[in-house]
């Protein structure tokens, strides 16, 4: 990966869904991934879910062709991320989580080494803000499967360094990925419209006109969306986007980013989406 005097480790935080998908696209393009969790279950859980998505890409031609696949190291100790060219940071969707996650890295690795926050909507200079150097702290708002999505919302926060925004665009257009750089703010671009909207879809469902099916139909066959929101929604992971609305609606006072109650409901009747099996929609045993 990457060009002949650049090579690449990836240290990854956070074995859900999100932090799985991304360690699939590294290892598959041949990238060395250091995944760490607290949690011993999460990562036997990602190893397997890594192993999937790998194939997966394999099949559909999204990986290259000819590249021997990166080793998967799983690890709960921050140690293992000394000598990592870049950190991912992938938890939950709660700034206080992910400013913890973002300063164990801070402290395990090489000053400079850039810190890649995979938040869909905190602003990146909040994460910053408190950590030594700020400067290493750049948003990569990767979609989900990341392995077949080819391109990457990158937020540049004010304090951003030109170093780490240079190295996080070589980083992503080595793993065959397009980075596009936009300005620093809640929700950035992508979360900023689609969340509000699938709350709305949401809303829709709640008041009776009309079903998950029919929404996310008429939004394909009318409106182009590729798979509906509701269908979006589930492989977004409902409490994901519950966290996601929560912090956008804090951050911006727009109402219509106020997660609706059929969605909280949902959030707490354990019903996630793809990853537990029903959402919108029933999907089996999901990624349990």
């Amino acid at each position: 990966m990457g060009t002949e005097s650049e090579t690449y480790q990836l240290g990854i935080l956070g074995a859900g869904v999100m932090g799985s998908g991304i360690a699939a696209l590294a290892v598959g393009h041949g990238v060395p991934v250091v995944l760490m969790d607290t949690d011993p279950q999460a990562l036997e859980r990602a190893r397997a879910a890594v192993a999937h998505q790998v194939r997966h890409a394999g099949l559909v031609a999204a990986l290259p062709a000819g590249v021997p696949r990166g080793e998967l190291v799983l690890s709960t100790s921050p140690e293992d991320l000394a000598g990592v060219t870049a950190v991912v940071e992938a938890v939950t969707e709660d700034f206080a989580a992910k400013a913890k996650a973002l300063a164990t890295a801070a402290e395990a690795v090489t000053p400079g080494t850039p810190l890649l926050t995979n938040t869909s909507g905190i602003p990146v200079d909040e994460l910053a803000d408190g950590l030594p150097r700020p400067g290493d702290v750049i948003g990569t708002h990767f979609m989900n499967p990341p392995y077949l999505i080819k391109m990457v919302e990158v937020s540049r926060g004010p304090r951003t360094a030109d170093t780490t925004l240079a190295a996080t665009e070589r980083l992503l257009t080595g793993l065959a990925r397009q980075p596009v750089v936009i300005r620093d703010a809640p929700g950035f671009v992508t979360s900023r419209l689609l969340h509000p909207m699938i709350n709305d879809a949401i809303r829709v469902v709640a008041e009776g006109t009309a079903s998950a099916e029919a929404v996310d139909q008429l939004m394909r066959g009318c409106l182009g969306h590729p798979t509906g929101p509701l269908r979006t929604a589930d492989l977004i992971g409902l409490d994901n986007l519950a966290d996601a609305l929560t912090a956008l609606h804090l951050r911006t006072g727009d109402e219509r980013s106020k997660p609706c109650v059929l969605l909280l409901e949902k959030v707490r009747a354990g019903d996630l989406g793809r990853k537990t099996g029903r959402g919108f929609y029933d999907y089996g045993e999901g990624l349990k």
